[in-house]
């Protein structure tokens, strides 16, 4: 925190915010960006704002990333203004920089703002069905509010980031370099990799070919990223709008159902602790479905359950291949921690095949 600190003062005035500083804490449990909840004084009145120092060590092209969200932002903050909403607490708003950029750039770092959605809180792990219930229903809105968007102007701030046939020929590419020396010793993992290989195209060449469509996808739909209003419990804005990207609305099911149908942890060692909770399925299921309001094509909806396999598939690849590698992209905190996670992933994808008729059904009867 030091240097933006100490820098703090002179970041606030290079943006359009009225009076002066106050105070400057981190905030939030965020690992990618440095993240400040700012206090203003404005004529005796406070007035919060979120500071965030943007990682551009991850995100190249900061002005790209910016237009994505700045664009998406402004566009969904009119959708709810025509739908009675209020676009201050149901979508994030952007601060713009006095030279009317969306950030700000000090010569060193990155900076934006945006306005402090209060009286909310966000849930780290799912507290019950209702909450997860909740979450869906605001990516479902998510998804509605920009169904009409271009989605194909945004910028890919990580490219090939769901292309699956991509992130499997990075394994293979992996498993021949055998960077490590590891693959003799995760050969049952390997298999299952391969054995899957048809899974890799299901989606991406759907895409590809117009079957299923081109749309925006948040693609960091992890219960985190909502915020819930404080006294109702219920889901009013999702956040952290970094990967906003063109693709498809499976990517951010699959994804979120990956994560939170799983009562254990990511990197459980006791694979009895890992299932997947159709119980939770069906809430997300019937949450997202609610939210979507028609708004999803007969090719979504065929799809929808398989996504959920195939999102956990691509994660668990992608662990074993970082493995493979020797641990270069994920933190790992013991010996064969990206191991464990590939090996939890792996057993939801197996436990999901063999219901994949039930959660067919599921989505069928909310449908």
């Amino acid at each position: 925190m030091g240097n933006t600190l100490l820098k703090a003062d002179k970041i606030v005035k290079n943006f359009a915010i009225d009076g002066s500083l106050k105070s400057i804490v981190n905030y939030g449990e965020g690992h990618i960006n440095e993240t400040y909840l700012l206090t203003v004084d404005n004529l005796g009145q406070e007035v919060n704002y979120i500071l965030q120092k943007i990682n551009n060590s991850l995100f190249k092209d900061v002005d790209a990333l910016m237009q994505n969200i700045k664009g998406v932002t402004e566009f969904a903050r009119q959708e709810i203004i025509k739908q009675g909403g209020d676009p201050e607490r149901e979508t994030l708003t952007v601060i713009p920089a006095v030279d009317g950029k969306a950030y700000y750039f000090d010569g060193e770092d990155y900076y934006r703002v945006y306005v402090f959605i209060k009286d909310a809180i966000a849930y780290q792990i799912t507290p019950s069905t209702e909450v997860f219930n909740s979450s869906a229903q605001a990516f479902g809105n998510f998804a509605r509010l920009l169904e009409r968007y271009p989605a194909e102007t945004l910028t890919e701030t990580i490219p090939n980031f769901h292309n699956t046939r991509n992130r499997f020929n990075n394994f293979k590419n992996s498993l021949k370099a055998n960077l490590s020396g590891r693959a003799d010793f995760v050969k049952d993992e390997i298999d299952f990799v391969l054995s899957r290989e048809d899974y890799c195209g299901r989606i991406v060449d759907k895409i590809a070919s117009g079957e299923i469509p081109l749309k925006v996808t948040h693609n960091d739909t992890k219960l985190n990223n909502v915020l819930f209003d404080k006294t109702s419990n219920k889901a009013i804005a999702v956040i952290d709008l970094d990967t906003v990207m063109p693709g498809s609305i499976l990517y951010d099911f699959g994804d979120s159902v990956r994560f939170g149908c799983n009562p254990a942890a990511e990197d459980e060692k006791d694979l009895s602790k890992v299932v997947f909770s159709m119980e939770l399925f069906e809430a997300y299921v019937k949450g997202y479905l609610s939210s979507l309001k028609g708004s999803i094509t007969g090719a979504e909806l065929d799809n929808l359950a398989f996504s959920a396999i195939l999102m956990t598939f691509e994660c668990g690849m992608r662990f074993l291949t970082d493995h493979i590698d020797g641990d270069t992209y994920f933190k790992i905190k013991r010996e064969n921690h990206n191991l464990d996670r590939c090996r939890t992933q792996f057993k939801l994808v197996s436990d999901m095949e063999k219901r994949l008729d039930e959660m067919n059904a599921i989505v069928k009867k909310y449908s």
